[in-house]
């Protein structure tokens, strides 16, 4: 047992969990005190410790359960000497090792082994810690409503700048969730050949292609029937009552306006009873009924041919649309379910997009980013900006400052987006996607000179971390970074998934999409004060390498961290600027 839990990759909730198991210890054990009539309130273990992150906290602590939560389970705050011998002597599987704690001013805080922490983490490559901690089941359906044709399809100029946030995000939540073990689809398939898809892979989007001349007839018929059939279709009867009452709502249009008289013998589905009769919550009272459209009609042929594609019990259909358009995806919902569907249906709702003083199409914003991306390198490094390598180089990096700015808030949030032209990206300043790309950039050049002095005999080759002596590792920079980054990303990763598992709350989901977009600023900045501050490829003493290895086995590992958050944004690294 003891083996495993060595081996066991170390993670922050496991430690949290067993810290708060060591401090509560069993129930009937823990002291009582009077408090009048009332029973004593226990705080939930979640809320008993918190993970320290600042670097000033980390100088002292690495975990803290402060004073008021010591209050609340001892008498006086008082922690027993046997409970501290508990917390101090912590093991688990997944349990970050303990080399001291204390109770002070603030609470009781707890120091992690940071040598011992450091061996386990860097002795397999970190391999552990750059992927969830579990593997998932079951199959997503992205359906991204704005690329669905309205009868046509939709071009770089006719995408506005809420719909193509709404492309990236889907994008974005397929890499992760593929990432713990989903099948993924996505929805609609475009034609192959189509400026909209020319435009997507400038982004680095592989969207499902089918070739032009692909039709999708026979699931069309097939949708038109079951709707034909459908027992949430209005009939004659029902209609003249409605019309006569005056009541519906919920034109097929998108619009929340009544449509009696349009269509006259057209095709028409109460959608209110669909997710009345059904106990679906979170639907929009005013669906009410829908005249059944051609579009409609396509939009569902296509996540039925998507869903078909799936061969697992679980499937999840996630409508990622933008907010003025939400109404209008509920119906295509109602009008799915009404037709058969039985999938589990949820709503990714997307805020949206300002450009004060400006109204750009996705394809202008892509041209000015990808302009202001070319004249901020021209400035930075003139004439080698030129041939086939600055030309990938700078679409890269274009996509990760679009990718960024659009994916760094809240979903549900709006994005307010600085489109002059004098403004613009900049190569310098911890702002997106530039300033990650380029710290990620620095990595790669970082063990290209070790390389070089390697092949110069300057450097050994680097030995394998269990010959190291982790103790070296005193700069508060690299606890840092390996644990607010590399410890937590494993976690971090998980959250998408299980945002999917909540039940209740609606129609609508809200999964944390800005979370990877964050983590790789925040990890940045840190890297970036850390490199500058410290000299990491010293002088060729052999006193001197087992600091240096030490350093390098965590930048290798950061390394890959790097790649590993890039890949869920579909952005490859830059090795070189």
């Amino acid at each position: 047992m003891e083996n495993t839990e060595e081996l066991s990759p170390l993670r922050i909730t496991p430690t949290v969990r067993a810290l708060s198991s060591a401090l509560r210890g069993k129930r009937e054990n823990v002291p009582e005190p009077s408090r009048g009539n009332g029973d004593r309130v226990f705080p939930e273990p979640e809320k008993l410790w918190f993970k320290e992150s600042s670097a000033k906290n980390l100088r002292s602590r690495d975990f803290l359960s402060p004073t008021t939560m010591l209050n609340t389970l001892y008498a006086d705050g008082q922690v027993p000497p046997a409970v501290m011998s508990r917390v101090l002597s912590l093991r688990g599987s997944g349990v970050l090792p303990v080399a001291g704690g204390e109770v002070m001013g603030e609470g009781l805080r707890v120091r992690v082994d940071r040598a011992a922490a450091f061996g386990a983490v860097l002795a397999g490559g970190a391999t552990e810690y750059l992927k969830p901690s579990s593997q998932r089941q079951g199959c997503v359906v992205l359906n991204c409503p704005a690329l669905h044709p309205k009868p046509k399809t939709p071009t770089p100029d006719s995408l506005s700048l809420g719909q193509l946030r709404t492309v990236l995000l889907a994008d974005h939540m397929g890499a992760l969730l593929r990432r713990q073990g989903f099948g993924v689809s996505y929805c609609p398939t475009l034609p192959e050949d189509s400026d909209i898809i020319t435009f997507l892979r400038a982004l680095g989007i592989d969207w499902p292609t089918a070739p032009a001349n692909w039709t999708n007839e026979e699931r069309e018929e097939k949708i038109q029937e079951a709707l034909e059939g459908s027992q949430y279709k209005e009939r004659e009867t029902e209609r003249g009552r409605r019309t006569s009452g005056g009541g519906g709502g919920g034109g097929g249009g998108g619009g929340r306006k009544a449509d009696e008289g349009e269509n006259e013998g057209a095709l028409r589905v109460n959608l209110k009873r669909v997710f009345q009769e059904e106990g679906l919550q979170g639907y929009d009272p005013s669906l009410g009924t829908c005249t059944v459209h051609s579009d409609s009609v396509s939009h569902l042929a296509q996540l039925d041919l998507c869903t078909a594609d799936c061969t697992v019990a679980t499937v999840t259909a996630l409508h990622v649309t933008s907010c003025q358009d939400e109404f209008r995806q509920q119906q295509i919902a109602m009008l799915w379910r009404a037709s058969g569907a039985t999938h589990t249906q949820r709503h990714v709702v997307c805020g949206p997009v300002k450009t004060p003083g400006s109204h750009l199409t996705a394809a202008q914003y892509l041209q000015l980013r990808r302009g202001q991306m070319k004249e901020a390198s021209e400035m930075k490094y003139g004439d080698q900006v030129e041939g086939q390598t600055w030309d990938n180089i700078i679409k890269v990096m274009t996509s990760a400052t679009v990718r960024f700015e659009l994916l760094s808030t809240v979903h549900t949030s709006p994005v307010t987006l600085d489109v002059q032209k004098e403004g613009g990206v900049s190569t310098k300043g911890p702002r997106g996607g530039v300033f990650v790309m380029y710290n990620c950039a620095r990595l790669h050049t970082l063990f290209d000179s070790y390389e070089r002095g390697v092949e110069k005999g300057l450097y050994p080759e680097i030995p394998e971390a269990s010959q190291l002596d982790f103790s070296a590792l005193k700069e508060e920079g690299e606890w840092l970074l390996l644990f607010n980054y590399l410890i937590p990303f494993s976690e971090l990763l998980d959250q998408s998934g299980q945002a999917l598992d909540c039940e209740g709350g609606g129609a609508r989901v809200n999964i944390k999409t800005e979370q990877i977009c964050k983590f790789l600023v925040s990890l940045s900045k840190d890297f970036s004060s850390y490199y500058n501050r410290v000299h990491v490829l010293g002088e060729p003493l052999p006193h001197l390498f087992n600091q240096m290895f030490c350093r390098l086995h965590l930048l290798r590992a950061l390394r890959e961290l790097y790649h590993s958050a890039l890949d869920t944004l579909n952005l490859p690294p830059i090795r070189q600027l």
